[in-house]
């Protein structure tokens, strides 16, 4: 299974999109998204210096045009896409590049809201003097203890060691000098604590902004950043892209769920390199993929032809997406007493996937009727398994 990723913010470098200028259509779609989102992507991405492009209202931006442009370079026809990546994910902002390649929401609609998610964040971080510090290696169990031990929050748990703190630069001082045992601690150039609840009123405003987005049901697995789940319905992704602004991003969880799809390639867009590194320490003997430049295409589309699953093997493409309940996480499934037939109000719990020692109600996102089971119950799940068909009549906006 090949499985695409998009990495978060501080992943970019002075220069990074110079090279890709020169690949038909890509400078052309980058003018086209700076007259969107406002932004001369074009400048940041070639010529502005690197303290200029770490402002988050212009970092965030250009992370998520540099994705999209890349994967329409890797898959010039994005249907084809489709039939071949089994799984997309992204860290933190990367998640509206995954959002938007997974069919979500328009390329347009994305450079538009992370426009407003940059700088409602630049303006949140700006009420309180805020950080983030890098937490490598040590007792897990140990340093989250010391973070909470500091009133501080571990806003990325990015498996392989690496967990990061985020709060007051006050108690980031004082986490710094009474660190975790044997681990280091690297404070990051970031404008203020991302993923925590002082970018509560960036979520306030972001929540009215969605209200008017369009979306549509991801066209192949979407694996969330917020637990790992699989997200089927398109309302829940964008709902999940606005709260994960003030909620810790577990990409720990995400490589937890590639594992269980059985993932054996991760290819990551521009600027990449950050989640294939913790791929390579986090899920041993899976192959992966940093596509950093123009002369790497050629070799990122050989991998993959090598991972991608057989054409008809992703369900979510296959059928018509709007019609399936899917399980979030792999388990096990307990049905719930619908039968084929009943009529099914919105939010109606059809079923439980009992899964890392947890329960996960699953419930309908759209009035319906209940056509057919498509598991027993008892039976084992994988993340995105479809579990139950359903014909619409109602409202699932």
């Amino acid at each position: 299974m090949l499985v695409l990723v998009a990495p978060g913010q501080g992943a970019q470098s002075p220069g990074f999109l110079t090279p890709w200028l020169e690949v038909p259509g890509f400078a052309d779609r980058l003018t086209w998204w700076s007259a969107v989102s406002g932004l001369d992507l074009v400048h940041y991405g070639t010529e502005a210096d690197a303290d200029t492009i770490k402002d988050t209202a212009v970092a965030q931006p250009l992370l998520v045009a540099a994705g999209i442009a890349a994967a329409l370079a890797l898959f010039p026809h994005p249907a084809d896409a489709f039939t071949m990546v089994g799984a997309a994910g992204g860290h933190s902002v990367g998640e509206i590049t995954a959002a938007a390649g997974t069919g979500v929401i328009s390329a347009e609609a994305a450079m538009v809201f992370v426009r407003e998610r940059g700088r409602l964040m630049a303006q949140a971080a700006a009420v309180t003097p805020t950080g983030m510090t890098a937490v490598l290696g040590g007792d897990r169990d140990e340093v989250l203890a010391k973070i909470a031990e500091h009133n501080l929050i571990p806003a990325n748990n990015n498996g392989a060691g690496q967990i990061v703190a985020a709060g007051t630069l006050e108690d980031l001082a004082r986490f710094g000098d009474d660190g975790p045992s044997g681990a280091r601690l690297r404070a990051l150039s970031v404008a203020g604590a991302f993923h925590t609840q002082h970018m509560g009123s960036a979520v306030e405003q972001l929540s009215r902004l969605a209200k008017g987005i369009t979306t549509r049901d991801p066209r192949t697995r979407l694996v969330s950043n917020a637990d790992g789940a699989v997200v089927h319905d398109g309302r829940e992704v964008l709902r999940r892209l606005v709260a994960q602004v003030s909620n810790p991003v577990r990409w720990d969880l995400c490589m937890d769920t590639f594992g269980e799809l059985g993932v054996t390639g991760i290819l990551e867009v521009p600027p990449a390199g950050t989640l294939t590194g913790l791929a390579k320490r986090a899920l041993k003997g899976v192959e992966t993929f940093a596509l950093k430049t123009p002369e790497d295409l050629d070799a990122a589309r050989e991998f993959a032809a090598k991972h991608a699953e057989p054409a008809d093997a992703n369900p979510l493409d296959a059928a018509p997406t709007w019609r399936l309940v899917i399980a979030p996480h792999g388990g096990t499934v307990r049905r719930g007493a619908v039968q084929a037939g009943d009529k099914l109000e919105r939010d109606t719990a059809v079923a439980t996937v009992v899964a890392r020692g947890d329960e996960h109600e699953i419930t309908v996102r759209h009035e319906g009727q209940a056509l057919e089971w498509l598991v027993e119950d008892g039976d084992p799940v994988a993340p995105g398994q479809p579990l139950l068909r359903v014909h619409p009549t109602g409202s699932f906006d």
